[in-house]
């Protein structure tokens, strides 16, 4: 049977990677029992439906699972289906000129690339409005080039220089756009959650409190590593407990840093931590935008909706190391070269055109657009100026009086002696 949770039109063309939907007491017929591109099994255990029968919050949302009768086979039209591949397209080319202007001493520090994921970033985040929030990791860029913040601030960012979209003091880790309500990119593990169920929070209380029109979802990106850390669970159960509108993404990509998934995690299905805290939990095929965007339209539509939270885990790949520190050593050959083959941006350019959505020249001027724009936005960021040391101390103290500036009016850090130890506090 169909749900509202499946694409019915996989990419990939394979039965055994339908998305799968865990709501108790009644749950679908499980498929195999592996990963979509693991290379052992894994257990897949049932739930207790004795327990599971008790948690009647999670009844409620069975109205979610119809089977559904498209009148149109096809999953997108052709504008949405441009849009999709001009995002994807951006992603793939930012990251990868990352990669050369990182090797090139134009950035510092660490960078960690999105090569690979890029069905799960545009799957959710262009189905998002203006005033939707997003909430990313260190793995951000493209994450904030989804939610519309422009390739020149990212760029400019990356550089360290005063045009970016943190003026040059977030770097890499800590993309931000209030415009955009792009929450941040967060360095430390787990660290975005909390602040995802927050913002999630405040559009809750602006429409049952404060009685504001407000339909506002959020939607906190993280990866498996996270998913063993205290944050995740503390975030769902407040979630669940009190029907935010929120979609916790996890990125399984099956590695964190240099630890297989596999080895670090006592049940690796994640999905199925949802029902655990009254939510549903989907898996989707990570690599497969159509399938993600079906699962996405269904999550964010419950949100909006006000029948809260839902987890979802999408099963990716990244095809670089953790970072560009990363030589990329400990995972098996044949394991890259079976995602590799799985593109998510050749499977999405094939769909489109044997579906006769588009054609190869309409796709060539796509990515001939996106080469000059990130082109553009390189040159841009190589050209802007520095920050200025005053701004070093800015956003640092809650009192710059007290602590950023010293009694002459001017920045303590401007003062010779400051390094020293020796200026007047």
């Amino acid at each position: 049977m169909a749900t509202a949770f499946s694409a019915t039109l996989p990419l990939h063309g394979s039965s055994s990677q339908e998305n799968r939907l865990l709501l108790p007491p009644t749950r679908l017929p499980p498929p195999p029992s592996s990963f979509l591109g693991s290379t052992r099994s894994l257990p897949f255990r049932r739930l207790n439906h004795a327990h599971a029968a008790r948690r009647s919050p999670v009844v409620a949302v069975q109205e979610i699972v119809k089977e559904k009768k498209p009148t149109n086979p096809l999953l997108i039209t052709k504008e949405e289906g441009l849009v999709l591949y001009e995002d994807m397209i951006l992603g793939r080319s930012f990251e990868d000129m990352c990669a050369q202007m990182y090797y090139r001493g134009k950035m510092f520090g660490f960078v960690h690339l999105y090569n690979g994921q890029e069905a799960v970033s545009t799957g959710f985040i262009k189905l998002l409005t203006k005033s939707d929030s997003v909430v990313s990791t260190y793995r951000d860029h493209v994450h904030a080039l989804s939610k519309g913040v422009s390739a020149r601030a990212v760029m400019s960012e990356l550089f360290g220089k005063v045009t970016g979209c943190c003026r040059g003091q977030g770097g890499s880790m800590h993309m931000f756009s209030k415009e955009h309500n792009m929450l941040g990119g967060f360095a430390f593990i787990g660290e975005g959650i909390p602040v995802a169920t927050g913002a999630a929070f405040t559009s809750k209380y602006k429409r049952e409190v404060l009685k504001q029109d407000c339909d506002d979802v959020t939607v906190a990106f993280f990866g498996d590593g996270t998913c063993n850390n205290g944050q995740f669970y503390e975030c769902l159960n407040m979630a669940a407990l009190y029907k935010l509108p929120i979609i916790f993404v996890v990125e399984n990509n099956l590695w964190a840093i240099g630890m297989s998934h596999l080895r670090s995690t006592s049940d690796p299905e994640i999905w199925k931590k949802g029902p655990a805290f009254g939510m549903p939990g989907v898996h989707v095929d990570g690599m497969d935008v159509l399938k993600v965007r079906e699962v996405a339209k269904e999550a964010v539509a419950r949100a909006r909706r006000g029948e809260g939270p839902t987890l979802v885990e999408c099963e990716t790949y990244r095809f670089r190391g953790h970072s560009l520190a990363d030589p990329d050593e400990l995972r098996d050959a044949a394991e890259k070269a079976k995602y590799a083959a799985r593109d998510p941006i050749t499977a999405l350019k094939k769909y489109l055109i044997e579906n006769k959505l588009a054609n190869e020249g309409e796709l060539k001027t796509i990515e001939k657009k996106i080469d000059e724009l990130v082109e553009e936005a390189v040159e841009f960021a190589d050209a802007s100026p520095q920050p200025g040391r005053s701004q070093l101390l800015e956003n640092v103290f809650a009192d710059p009086k007290g602590f950023g500036i010293g009694p002459d009016g001017r920045y303590r850090c401007e003062d010779p002696k400051f390094t020293e130890g020796t200026a007047q506090v």
